[in-house]
């Protein structure tokens, strides 16, 4: 994932900072304890596509 793109996404749902997760391929959110999804190198930032990472 870019940095660019990384430094300006935000969570949908707190706008807190997402952090990648190289392994997973996740943006996690820390403060939802959330984990979005990408397909093909985008993105999926919507809340029924996020798994709980508690």
């Amino acid at each position: 994932m870019r940095y660019r793109l990384l430094s300006i996404i935000v969570c949908p749902i707190c706008y807190s900072k997402l952090y990648f997760d190289l392994e997973q391929k996740e943006l996690i959110c820390n403060v939802d304890n959330l984990a979005f999804p990408m397909r093909k190198g985008i993105p999926v930032l919507l809340k029924k596509d996020a798994r709980s990472i508690m």
